[in-house]
C-alpha cells in the first residue's frame, strides 16, 4: 500500500528546494511514496532479520511498505508483548528503509473481535440483534404473555385487516404484557434486543463498545511505539465489518430507541413491525426511518469512532465493508455511501475474479466526491488463483477510470509455501516478481496524477437509498447476498451503461447531500463547494418506488430552470417521509406526465418553456440512453468517435482537474486494439503522458466547434491493455 498521507498528494512530494514537486517532475520516476503498499500476511513465525530482509527486497521491487495482517500461523498470541515486539521490528525497519506502514487493525478478519480478546474481556460490548415474537389474538378478549428475555424495544398490536397499530409498550409490567384486545384479528408483536456475539464481534452500532475494541488494538499499538504514529505509521485499515455476521442480519443496539426519539421526536414502537411486515401506507417511510437510523449508527458508532481516534493520533483511516458489491446494502452496512461519510479514505474490495466488484466502484468513488474525500482505496487481486500478469494492469485501468486512486495489492506472504489466498505478489514469485518494478512504476504514475483533485462529470445520478430501504425487510432472503433486491433497483446497471457502453462519466449523489450540499444554478445541479468542478447538466432518477420530497423538489427546480432530467424503469409514488405520498405523486406528474411520445418505443418525453426536458425510459437499454443523451447532452465533456466492440475488458476514461491541470486518463483494458478520436469540450493544449514508459510527447490535436462550443479533437491509438494520459492547463 502506498503512503496514505495527512497532506494531500498534491503537496506531499517535495523537491530538493523544499517546494511542492510538480507532477511533471514526478512522472517518469514516481517517488516511492506514490507506489503501492500491499497487505503482508504473517503466516509464519516472524524474526527481525527475516522481516527486514523481506521489506528491503520488497522496497526494491517498488513497494512502499506494508499493512501487516496477523494469522494463526505466526506462532504468536495477537497483541501479546512478543507479538508487539516483532511488530515493532517491522515498523523500525520501515523507518530505516524509508517506507510507510498501515495499521491493519485485527487478527485475520472481519474487524471487531480484537483476535477474541473482546469476548473475553468485554462481553457486554459484543454485537446484538433484534428479535420479534408474535401472537395471533382474536378479540375481544384479555390477552397476556411473558416478554422474552432481552431489552424490550417495543410491544405492538396490529389489526391484520386495517393495519391499525397500537403501542402496548407501556402495558408491560414486571416482564408481563397484559392487554384487553378489542374486536378483530390482531397480531401482537414483542421486539427485544438480545445479545448475539457472533464471531466475537463488537456492537458496530455502539461507539462505547467500539471504544473497547480500540482499547484492545489501536491503543496498544500506540502505547508500544507512539513515536512512529503520524510518521512511519500514517494510516489504519479495517476489514469487512457488516451486519450479516449477526443472525438474520438483524444487528441492533439497546440505545436505538433513544436515538430515534432524539432524531424524530417520537418513540419508534408503532413503526417496529415494518422491520418484518407490510404495515400499509406508512411502510416505506417507516423503513426509511428505521433502517436509515441503523445506517447512521453504523457510520457513527463504528467508522466515525475509529476515524476520530485515528485523526487524534495523526493517522488516516481506510478500509471496506464486506459484500459491498451487492445491489442492496441495507442488510449489510445500511447505506454504502453514508458508511464513508466520516472515513478519511473510502475503500472497496476486489477479489475472487477479475471485475467482480466493478459495478460498485462508482458508488464508493461517488461517496468520496459527496463527502469531500480526495482518495479512494481498493484492496485488490486477492484469492484469484492463476491470475494472468496482464490483470495487474487491467484491474488498475478499470478502477482508476471509475475513481479509485489508491491500490492495496493482496498480497505478500511471510512464507510463500503456505499461502491461503493466492497469488503471492512478491519478488519471490516466478510469475509476478519480475513484473513488480514496472508495475509499481505504472501504479506510481497513476497514483501521482490521479491521487488528488476532483473529477469532471456532466451527469448526476440519485443514489436510490430511499427505495432500497423501503424494499428491505428482515426474514426474507440471505443476508450475505443482501436479502431483498427490489426489482426496480436498476441504478448499478444504469451506471454500467453510462460508463462502459456510452462512455459518459457520472457521479451518484446521496439524497442527503443533494439537499444539503447541492444547488441549482444556470440550468445545472452543482455542489456548493467551489473546489469541486462537477456541474450536472443531466440528472438521472434511477428506478425508484420511494424518494424524499425535498429531493424531488430540487430536481423539479432544476427541470424548471432548463435542466435535463431522465428517469428509468419506474417512477416513484411514495415518500420517504410520513404522510407525503401525494406530494411525490404530484411532483412526478408535473415533470413526467407525457406531453408526447418519443419515436423510441417505451420512452416518454416532456419539455417546458425554459428549455427543461424530461424523459422516462421504462427499459433503459444502452441504445435508449444513447438516444436520450444525444439530445440532452449534445456536447459532453468527453465524446468518443467510432470505436470497435471490445472484448475481455473495457474502454473507459476519467477526467480530473489536478494541481491546475486537466488530466484525462484513457484506458483500454480489453484484448481489442482501439484506434479512434476523442472530442474534448473546450479548446485545449495537450500533451500525451505515457504511464507505461513515463515518456511525455506532444499531441496532434485539432480545434473544432460543435453546437457553438469549442471542442478539441484528439487521435487515440491504444493497444490491448494499454492506457494513456492527456494533460494540459486547466480551464482552457
Amino acid at each position: 500500500m502506498r503512503q496514505l498521507m495527512l497532506l494531500s498528494l498534491a503537496t506531499f512530494a517535495l523537491s530538493a528546494s523544499g517546494t511542492a514537486a510538480d507532477m511533471r517532475d514526478d512522472f517518469a520516476e514516481p517517488p516511492l511514496a506514490f507506489k503501492t503498499r500491499p497487505l503482508w500476511f504473517w503466516n509464519a513465525p516472524p524474526s527481525g532479520d527475516q522481516t527486514r530482509a523481506i521489506m528491503a527486497a520488497s522496497r526494491d521491487s517498488g513497494y512502499d511498505g506494508f499493512g501487516i495482517l496477523p494469522t494463526d500461523k505466526m506462532g504468536l498470541e495477537f497483541m501479546s508483548p512478543a507479538f508487539l515486539d516483532r511488530y515493532q521490528e517491522a515498523v523500525d525497519a520501515a523507518a530505516e528503509l524509508g517506507q510507510r506502514m498501515c495499521l491493519y487493525d485485527e487478527f485475520w478478519f472481519p474487524s471487531g473481535s480484537a483476535g477474541g480478546q473482546l469476548a473475553k474481556q468485554y462481553p457486554d460490548a459484543l454485537g446484538k440483534r433484534v428479535d420479534m415474537v408474535t401472537h395471533d389474538v382474536a378479540g375481544p378478549r384479555p390477552f397476556s404473555t411473558a416478554v422474552p428475555p432481552g431489552t424490550l424495544m417495543a410491544a405492538v398490536a396490529m389489526n391484520q385487516a386495517t393495519k391499525e397499530r397500537l403501542d402496548l409498550t407501556g402495558q408491560v409490567r414486571d416482564g408481563q404484557l397484559a392487554w384487553e384486545a378489542p374486536a378483530g384479528a390482531w397480531q401482537v408483536m414483542l421486539f427485544t434486543c438480545v445479545p448475539d456475539g457472533a464471531r466475537g464481534l463488537v456492537d458496530y452500532l455502539d461507539s462505547a463498545a467500539v471504544g473497547r475494541f480500540i482499547e484492545l488494538t489501536y491503543e496498544k499499538y500506540y502505547q508500544k511505539f507512539p513515536q512512529h504514529f503520524g510518521r512511519t505509521i500514517d494510516s489504519a485499515f479495517y476489514d469487512e465489518p457488516t451486519f450479516h455476521w449477526i443472525q438474520g442480519g438483524r444487528a441492533w443496539t439497546p440505545a436505538f430507541n433513544a436515538r430515534f426519539q432524539a432524531k424524530y421526536g417520537e418513540h419508534p414502537a408503532r413503526w417496529y413491525p415494518a422491520l418484518w411486515l407490510d404495515i400499509g401506507p406508512d411502510t416505506a417511510a417507516a423503513r426509511n426511518a428505521l433502517f436509515g437510523l441503523r445506517a447512521e449508527l453504523f457510520a457513527e458508532g463504528f467508522v466515525k469512532t475509529i476515524d476520530d481516534w485515528c485523526r487524534g493520533h495523526r493517522i488516516e483511516l481506510t478500509g471496506h465493508v464486506d459484500q459491498e458489491e451487492v445491489v442492496n446494502p441495507v442488510g449489510l452496512c445500511g447505506d454504502l455511501m453514508k458508511a464513508f461519510q466520516h472515513q478519511a479514505i473510502p475503500g472497496v474490495d476486489q477479489i475472487f475474479q477479475y471485475g467482480r466488484a466493478s459495478k460498485i466502484y462508482k458508488v464508493i468513488s461517488s461517496a468520496a466526491v459527496n463527502y469531500g474525500k480526495p482518495r479512494v482505496m481498493c484492496e485488490c487481486y486477492g484469492a484469484i488463483k492463476d491470475m494472468p500478469v496482464a490483470n495487474l494492469y487491467k484491474e488498475a485501468m478499470d478502477q482508476f477510470t471509475k475513481g479509485v486512486n489508491l491500490f492495496v495489492p493482496h498480497a505478500v506472504w511471510y512464507d510463500p509455501q503456505q499461502i491461503t489466498f493466492p497469488p503471492e505478489l512478491s519478488y519471490r514469485s516466478p510469475q509476478y516478481g519480475p513484473e513488480l518494478p514496472a508495475y509499481n512504476r505504472y501504479l506510481g504514475r497513476l497514483q501521482r496524477l490521479l491521487g488528488s483533485g476532483w473529477a469532471v462529470a456532466d451527469i448526476g445520478v440519485l443514489y436510490p437509498i430511499a427505495t432500497l430501504q423501503a424494499g428491505y425487510r428482515f426474514g426474507v432472503g440471505e443476508p450475505y447476498q443482501g436479502g431483498i433486491i427490489p426489482p426496480e433497483a436498476d441504478y448499478l446497471e444504469v451506471g454500467e451503461r453510462l460508463m462502459l457502453d456510452l462512455r459518459h462519466d457520472f457521479t451518484f449523489v446521496h439524497p442527503e447531500v443533494l439537499d444539503a450540499r447541492c444547488e441549482v444554478k444556470d440550468a445545472t445541479i452543482r455542489f456548493s463547494r467551489p473546489e469541486l468542478v462537477q456541474a450536472y447538466r443531466v440528472f438521472i432518477l434511477p428506478g425508484s418506488t420511494t424518494i424524499a420530497v425535498s429531493n424531488l423538489r430540487k430536481i423539479k427546480a432544476f427541470y424548471d430552470a432548463g435542466g435535463q432530467v431522465i428517469a428509468t424503469t419506474r417512477l416513484p409514488d411514495r415518500s420517504a417521509e410520513f404522510g407525503r405520498d401525494a406530494e411525490v405523486q404530484q411532483l412526478v406528474r408535473e415533470m413526467f406526465a407525457p406531453a408526447d411520445a418519443s419515436a423510441e418505443a417505451g420512452v416518454r418525453k416532456r419539455a417546458n418553456a425554459a428549455g427543461g426536458q424530461s424523459w422516462f425510459a421504462a427499459t433503459p437499454s444502452a441504445d435508449v440512453l444513447r438516444g436520450i443523451l444525444a439530445e440532452a447532452l449534445p456536447v459532453p465533456d468527453v465524446a468518443w468517435e467510432t470505436v470497435p466492440e471490445v472484448t475481455g475488458g473495457n474502454l473507459s476514461y476519467i477526467h480530473k482537474v489536478v494541481e491546475g491541470r486537466d488530466v484525462l486518463f484513457l484506458a483500454n483494458s480489453s484484448n481489442t486494439p482501439v484506434q479512434t478520436h476523442v472530442r474534448l469540450r473546450g479548446a485545449m493544449e495537450l500533451e500525451q503522458w505515457d504511464p507505461h514508459s513515463g515518456k511525455i510527447s506532444p499531441v496532434d490535436a485539432t480545434q473544432l466547434t460543435d453546437h457553438d462550443q469549442p471542442v478539441t479533437r484528439v487521435p487515440l491509438s491504444l493497444g490491448p491493455v494499454q492506457s494513456t494520459f492527456l494533460v494540459g492547463p486547466a480551464g482552457q
